[in-house]
């Protein structure tokens, strides 16, 4: 049998399957500071707007059966029933039945089907479509699985060559599509209730090796009649050649790049695509076109990796540990493949004179191909249609190989993208999103803000004012620290859980630098404890009961507000700093499905896991 070999489509289409709580939250623990001397506020948790700023929450990598690969997987939704899905109605999960609905409706949805052959597969079904004409639309369309698998498999083997089909490809039918997409975003935008955009992905994947980019339109305004895919190119530097005309022609869009974890060390290299040296004039051009970073998502985090923070305790978070093909090699490449690691390597490339390419904000997101980003841990239905039953997503797809099974089972419910936005409209979430005012979670809605300055008292939250002197005087998460450095900046922090759910176990400052040999260090500051502990290596006793999936807030605080001061601060070193707040422990989805079908969590899956939140970097160069 012929195997779907582009990205992970190596697992057998579905076409060929058999078949197709917690407690009430007590109490605030009393809070505890590290050796840096930091001040931790009990903060009352009901309103973090003073500053005319709310948190507002969504995704912007979503794919439908308008995306090839959801199509092939069996997703019977459209981009359509994405935005009703978020916007909190029941949509449905396959072909043969089920519905989807999630528990907390989401503030803004972006649709970003893969642009490769965007919709076509899908209108091959509807008689009307000029693409339903087409002579392998018979073949795509066939009750017989074998001649629509077969099909399928002569188109994507192309496209993994770069091969483009001109039929499917036609710049003409193509564009109604495209402009389709367009049309659906505007007609479920409701400023200030709910928030849209037009996206679309871009799917590189040399040698099964991820370079995606989703990208992300503010609106209708100069949007290209077409979206470029990798059939036009697999170079990012031409993707962003693309942009910056659409820019010209008065788009305002940025990308996101995502899943370094299964880059094998591509994401960030220390080269351009061509192996050349990396410029001034290249580290500018990315970061203006892709400002953010998608720190976690179902196929994994790309924070970090063991081996490149041997120790970070907590480095080895819901880790993704393939290329984009469960037949292929594991990655080898650690460096190229993490945030972290890049973030150092953008501060060295600052240093001699190259700029940063690396100076990523982030955010979470999902990568669902079946319309429902399902972040929540008990509410999650899978990332393909396939997956939606609970005994194929964690014993096994019928007809799938071992290899593809346990990607699958390894599989994050995926995260969430936190924008600061003065109104939940585009123009106010795109610029949070552009200035790199946000945060990413792992699917949690906990809500993170991280300032700094060296104007800032000490006693700062003693003021009632603190939220508008704190941007009036400093800067915010994803900027520059600047000014004369006369002693250590003061940051301030503040962490709260998100209603209803789980406590927060503490928060954590990570700081990268170079130190005076040119080499890269990083330090993790337990800044804030839960439960009175004065020690970050005082782990807290999870409340989990593996028996029913309950679990307890006895533990953990619902907020932490704080000013804290690096005790190391050399003025002239280049540094970057960022917030990790991590919950209480609670339990993984997967252990939910095996308490659901009767039988003991997996050994070969966490039982439980530690949900996070991450802000933008601030940075600061040496003087």
């Amino acid at each position: 049998m012929r195997r779907l070999n582009y990205g992970y489509l190596a697992v057998v289409s579905t076409l060929l399957l058999v078949a197709c709580g917690q407690s009430d939250d007590p109490e605030l623990q009393s809070t505890t500071n590290d050796s840096s001397s930091a001040l931790v506020k009990e903060d009352a948790g009901t309103s973090m707007s003073a500053s005319g700023k709310q948190a507002y929450f969504g995704n912007l990598h979503v794919h439908t059966s308008w995306s090839f690969d959801g199509y092939t997987n069996g997703s019977p939704t459209s981009p359509d029933d994405a935005y009703r899905w978020a916007k909190g109605e029941a949509i449905p999960a396959t072909k043969k039945g089920g519905m989807m609905k999630i528990k907390r409706p989401l503030d803004w949805y972006a649709v970003s089907d893969h642009a490769e052959y965007m919709g076509v597969f899908k209108n091959m079904e509807d008689p009307d479509s000029p693409f339903s004409k087409l002579e392998i639309a018979k073949d795509i369309t066939s009750d017989d699985s074998a001649v629509a698998f077969e099909a399928f498999a002569r188109v994507l083997d192309d496209m993994n060559r770069g091969k483009s089909d001109p039929q499917l490809s036609d710049p003409e039918l193509s564009k109604s599509i495209w402009q389709d997409i367009i049309n659906i975003a505007e007609q479920h935008y409701q400023p200030g209730s709910f928030t849209t955009f037009p996206a679309f992905e871009w799917t590189s994947a040399p040698d099964n090796r991820n370079l995606h980019r989703v990208v992300i339109f503010n609106g209708k305004q100069g949007i290209p009649e077409l979206p470029f895919s990798t059939l036009d190119s697999n170079k990012p530097e031409d993707l962003w050649k693309y942009m910056n005309t659409a820019r010209s022609n008065g788009a305002n869009l940025l990308a996101v790049p995502h899943n370094g974890n299964a880059s094998d060390g591509l994401m960030f290299q220390l080269t351009d695509s061509y192996g050349n040296e990396i410029s001034k004039e290249y580290s500018e051009n990315r970061i203006k076109n892709e400002p953010l970073y998608e720190i976690s998502q179902i196929k994994g985090t790309s924070e970090t990796h063991p081996d490149l923070s041997p120790n970070d305790e907590f480095a080895d978070f819901e880790l993704w540990d393939y290329t984009l093909s469960a037949i292929t090699e594991r990655p080898t490449k650690r460096q190229g493949s993490y945030l972290r690691q890049a973030y150092l390597d953008g501060l060295k490339f600052d240093m001699n004179n190259q700029g940063n390419p690396f100076k990523y904000g982030v955010i979470g997101d999902s990568d669902t191909h079946n319309a429902a980003s399902s972040v929540e841990e008990d509410n999650y239905t899978g990332k393909f249609a396939g997956e939606f039953n609970r005994e194929h997503r964690l014993n096994g797809i019928p007809g799938y190989e071992e290899a593809s099974k346990q990607q699958i089972r390894e599989f994050s419910s995926g995260g969430l993208a936190g924008v600061w936005a003065t109104e939940n409209t585009r123009d106010a979430i795109f610029t949070a999103m552009r200035n790199k005012e946000t945060f990413g979670t792992s699917g949690t809605r906990m809500q993170v803000r991280f300032f700094a300055s060296f104007n800032y008292d000490d006693d700062i939250l003693e003021n009632n004012g603190w939220e508008s002197v704190v941007y009036e005087q400093g800067v915010a998460m994803g900027g520059e620290l600047s000014g004369m450095a006369s002693g250590s900046p003061v940051f301030v922090i503040q962490a709260m859980k998100e209603a209803n759910g789980a406590n927060l176990d503490r928060v954590q400052v990570i700081k990268g630098w170079v130190d005076g040999n040119g080499n890269t260090q990083e330090k993790i500051y337990d800044v804030a404890l839960s439960d009175n502990r004065t020690d970050g290596s005082q782990m807290l006793k999870s409340t989990v009961d593996i028996s029913t999936g309950r679990y307890t807030n006895d533990i953990g605080a619902s907020s932490f507000l704080l000013t804290w001061k690096d005790p190391e601060f050399d003025a002239s070193q280049h540094a970057f700093y960022y917030v990790r707040a991590l919950e209480i422990p609670t339990p993984r989805w997967s252990t939910l499905d095996a308490i659901a079908l009767g039988q003991d969590p997996r050994d070969d899956l966490p039982v439980t896991i530690q949900e996070r939140a991450w802000s933008s970097p601030i940075w600061y160069s040496g003087q």
